[in-house]
């Protein structure tokens, strides 16, 4: 059989772009490991070329970070870069929940439900984590709004698990999930506007958590 034409560098480049984003978000490159162009070719079976336009593209999503004399890393997320991000989310969700409420069928209500009642036994940060985004995507998903939808999933998919792990642990599990509760109830009855007035205020919650957090640490 013929050989197969080597990949262009373009291609490679976004290959070694996802697995590597799929790494860090998922927590298996940790904040502040150094990412060198060598190991990462030799791991991904690629030249150094395509690593190093992957690593920059990682840069422009703010999930790589270039220091002097040490190359690239895996990004520190600051606090106040998460407190951007949950603005974000306001501006994105809000408008995906006021879609998606008039369009929401029983079986919709009834997954979200499910997922809930799960969050209820998980047992601590990492599991509210993806209990939480579970249960907000079962919100947002009949909108029927694809492109609304990915930008919700990117804007999410730039906090590493860790990044996740700490907004959770900071905001707890008892106040969020009563406003789970509550929004799943509003959601139901069809009560759009309320709806996202109250998710806007759960997510205000969560931003003021983390400020007190971030206080509390700078203080010790």
């Amino acid at each position: 059989m013929p050989t197969p034409p080597a990949p262009s560098p373009g291609l490679a480049a976004l290959s070694v772009a996802d697995l590597l984003r799929a790494e860090i978000t998922a927590g298996r490159l940790l904040p502040g490991e150094a990412l060198r162009q060598d190991e990462v070719a030799g791991r991904f079976g690629v030249s150094r070329i395509p690593v190093r336009e992957a690593l920059r593209a990682l840069q422009a999503e703010g999930l790589v970070d270039y220091a002097p004399n040490r190359g690239a890393a895996v990004a520190r997320i600051s606090t106040e870069e998460m407190l951007e991000m949950l603005e974000v989310r306001i501006a994105l969700e809000c408008h995906a929940l006021r879609l998606a409420v008039p369009r929401m069928a029983d079986a919709d209500a009834e997954a979200a439900a499910r997922i809930l009642a799960e969050y209820e036994a998980a047992p601590g940060p990492d599991a509210w984590a993806d209990m939480n985004w579970r249960f907000h995507w079962a919100l947002y998903a009949p909108c029927d709004c694809r492109r609304l939808l990915k930008a919700i999933e990117e804007n999410y998919g730039r906090f590493s698990v860790f990044a996740r792990r700490h907004v959770s642990a900071v905001a707890g599990k008892e106040r969020p999930q009563r406003e789970h509760h509550r929004l799943l109830e509003l959601a139901r009855d069809g009560q759009a506007e309320p709806a996202a007035t109250l998710l806007a205020a759960h997510i205000r919650d969560t931003q003021r958590s983390l400020r007190a957090a971030a206080r509390a640490e700078a203080a010790r």
